[in-house]
């Protein structure tokens, strides 16, 4: 099987990289190889390799950004993925692509489900909900999987952040009526090979649907709770020295961004779970082993 990941230098797409190999030989490239805005190159790039699967983590994520760079944040987000579904249609390849949690506007008081309406509320969770649309129509076999609040050891992310912050400052304060689930990169990467590895055995036996899937870790926290349990961590481990001593929570409005963010950004994982067999981890376990490794 002959896997084509695109951002193979990104958070997931690194982890992508590695645990993808397994299944099979894994092109993987990067931006300067196929940069998402340069469409003809990217179908290219899909017609030289002749794929049997596309690996799609690439997008354009700096959400504030987005909200004055709506055309390139569209072409990134809706037009690449357009023309990747297009070309994996022509040649039958599946097409594995992730989305996320800002394509909800976050008023709901309970987890998302996929059956959910949509109403995303920025210009970047605009520009992904038009993406899953355009891939919806392409007419080729696809996976959605919708994430949330992604971290990793390497890269630029709030886990690294907050660590670089709690060793510098006394004090922090951290957004605390914001709602959603850390989610480990390297565990999006483990559950995508799962799927996949179901995906394209069902292909073969005529039996796959193609469908949007929700893929995060199991439980809840605030941005918050996700700072203070990961200075908890680190105090644990006792191998790095925290200058901080506080982490106060404050509201959305007193830490204003160019971005709405959601206030709800829960997913709900059942129809991953029952469709896969999978049992999610909880947020604070995969937490722990991330900075295990990063220690």
């Amino acid at each position: 099987m002959r896997i084509l990941l695109t951002g193979g230098t990104g958070q997931v797409g690194w982890e992508l990289a590695r645990t993808l190999m397994p299944l099979g030989e894994v092109i993987a490239v990067d931006r300067s190889q196929a940069d998402l805005s340069d469409l003809n190159t990217l179908k290219g790039i899909v017609e030289q390799h002749q794929p049997h699967v596309i690996v799609n983590p690439a997008a354009y994520t700096a959400v504030d950004k987005a909200e004055s760079e709506s055309e390139l944040a569209f072409l990134v987000n809706a037009e690449a993925p357009r023309v990747l579904a297009e070309e994996a249609n022509k040649i039958g390849a599946l097409l594995v692509h992730y989305s996320t949690d800002y394509v909800f506007d976050g008023s709901k008081n309970t987890p998302y489900t996929e059956n959910d309406a949509t109403h995303p509320i920025n210009v970047y969770g605009q520009s992904k909900l038009a993406g899953e649309q355009a891939i919806q129509s392409a007419g080729g076999d696809y996976l959605i999987l919708r994430t949330s609040w992604v971290y990793a050891s390497r890269g630029s992310n709030f886990l690294r952040t907050i660590m670089r912050l709690a060793a510098e400052r006394e004090e922090l304060k951290i957004v605390a009526d914001q709602i959603g689930t850390p989610t480990w990169a390297r565990l999006i990467a483990e559950v995508t090979v799962h799927v996949v590895r179901q995906s394209v055995f069902e292909q073969q036996s005529g039996i796959f649907n193609s469908n949007a899937y929700h893929l995060t870790a199991s439980g809840e926290t605030s941005w918050h709770g996700f700072a203070q349990k990961i200075v908890d961590i680190v105090r644990e481990q006792g191998k790095a020295e925290l200058k901080n001593q506080v982490i106060h929570p404050i509201p959305t409005t007193d830490y204003p961004l160019p971005a709405k963010r959601p206030a709800n950004s829960r997913l709900s994982n059942e129809r991953l779970e029952q469709q896969f067999g999978l049992v999610m981890p909880s947020w604070d376990n995969a937490l722990r082993l991330c900075m295990q490794e990063l220690s």
